[in-house]
């Protein structure tokens, strides 16, 4: 939506400030309403659409929650779920208003601001509303595909979204690297969907799940009669991403011979199918991902060196999603959406107790996960919000955060709640939980791997 198109309401009790909004968008927008007491709120939306809401944080109203805006920001949200509000504050509210955007504000404007400031941060509110670069806009990105892939306003969201825009024009090779459930074929695909291949094939391949008679087959290809159960030839994945992208997700799980028949095939770039001498020229983008930590395999001398540069040419680190919870709200409204439309409900919100709820959460499965949580609390919601009792978390996780059971005395289930403990303390920085422990982090990855944290 143009801003020129927008219909906005200030909300604030200083008239000065409301003369001056006034003043400042009577020409840029194509209706501007200015109400000085937040209690009329619901009325003015009542009789009329409004696209963007700017709303002060303090008011001296009836309200005494000792901050008003948290007060009437939660109503609107509740009332108006798809509404924009763009919080206003003091210099000394900045705190106050970052608290904000956790409670479903688009943005906030410190006054005294600059007139430009304010019309870009209304424009932006807008394309985000409009659903047009909801990720792409905090970033500062030109990625189209990220609207509707990949999300998040976080700053290690936005560093990804800018390289990705630098990287996917190239052939560059990526390598992808980040916990189960954060999104990594996401990436892989939005790299792939803008770059200068996007018309051309991507092919998907879980490379880890093939088995050791299956890999070259699967990879390359055969003639009919190379083994008992050829009976056609078959095209393997390299040739079918000619001219495309090819993504290797779980590379990691490849052992050590799958390793060198890679290599070998990424060197001469050309494949040579089972059961024939005939060399085939392959031209692909490579992208490949693992949640294992694949420079300690390759010290261990479990994973070649000589294949990690060939793979790793650009490298992308996706955090887990503890690391980034100001994505954690985006995330559950944007689930929440889905799946309200896929059950043919009621558009279903989750209201300020489930967002908490979600926000103190530690997320072991990522955002993967959190779309889980959300959708079983979709299908079991009754009414229109979604309340903290509905969401359920993993009973494993749940029981062992909650309970304290005889299996705990056991020597390994304290190790394990040890190292959950001191790594949860550290952020899931493995370095710092290593030193702690006092482990090597390679000690400490085989314990990870150990006990699947």
């Amino acid at each position: 939506m143009k801003l020129k198109e927008a219909n906005i309401l200030v909300v604030d009790d200083d008239p000065d400030v409301l003369t001056a909004v006034k003043l400042l968008l009577k020409t840029e927008v194509r209706e501007v309403i200015t109400e000085r007491n937040p209690e009329n709120l619901l009325h003015h939306l009542s009789q009329q659409k409004f696209d963007v809401v700017l709303l002060d944080m303090n008011f001296t109203s009836s309200i005494n929650t000792g901050n008003e805006g948290f007060f009437w920001l939660n109503k609107l949200k509740t009332t108006h779920p798809y509404l924009s509000i763009i919080m206003i504050t003091a210099y000394g509210g900045v705190d106050l208003a970052v608290r904000s955007l956790k409670d479903g504000a688009a943005d906030f404007i410190v006054k005294p601001w600059h007139n430009e400031k304010l019309i870009e941060t209304l424009k932006e509110a807008l394309e985000r509303k409009e659903g047009k670069g909801t990720a792409e806009k905090n970033s500062g990105s030109k990625i189209s595909v990220i609207d509707s892939e990949l999300l998040g306003t976080s700053q290690a969201m936005k560093d990804i979204f800018s390289k990705i825009e630098k990287i996917a024009p190239t052939d560059a090779n990526v390598l992808i690297l980040g916990e189960n459930g954060t999104g990594k074929d996401l990436v892989a695909k939005a790299i792939h969907l803008n770059s200068l291949r996007k018309t051309k094939a991507y092919i998907k391949v879980d490379i880890g799940a093939l088995t050791e008679t299956l890999f070259e087959s699967e990879l390359f290809g055969h003639k009919k009669g190379a083994f008992t159960d050829a009976k056609t030839d078959r095209t393997g994945f390299f040739e079918s991403a000619d001219n495309g992208t090819l993504f290797l997700d779980e590379i990691g799980n490849i052992n050590l011979s799958q390793q060198s028949k890679l290599l070998s095939v990424l060197q001469n770039r050309q494949v040579t199918r089972l059961g024939s001498t005939e060399n085939i020229p392959i031209n692909i983008r490579l992208i490949c991902a693992t949640n294992l930590p694949i420079q300690e395999l390759a010290n261990e001398n479990r994973f070649r060196k000589d294949l990690i540069y060939r793979i790793n040419t650009i490298e992308v680190i996706i955090p887990p999603l503890r690391e980034r919870q100001e994505d954690i709200v985006l995330l559950a409204r944007h689930f929440a959406r889905i799946y309200s439309d896929k059950y043919m409900k009621p558009l279903v919100e989750p209201d300020k107790s489930a967002l908490e709820k979600l926000h103190d959460y530690h997320f072991p499965g990522n955002v993967r996960e959190l779309q889980y949580i959300i959708e079983r609390a979709v299908i079991m919601c009754e009414g229109e919000q979604l309340k903290a009792a509905d969401l359920i978390f993993s009973p494993i996780e749940s029981n062992y955060a909650n309970t304290q059971t005889k299996e705990e005395l056991k020597l390994s289930t304290v190790e394990r709640n040890t190292i959950l403990r001191v790594i949860e303390k550290h952020n899931g920085n493995i370095t710092k939980a290593a030193k702690e422990l006092g482990i090597t982090r390679t000690a400490l990855y085989r314990r990870l791997n150990k006990y699947d944290i």
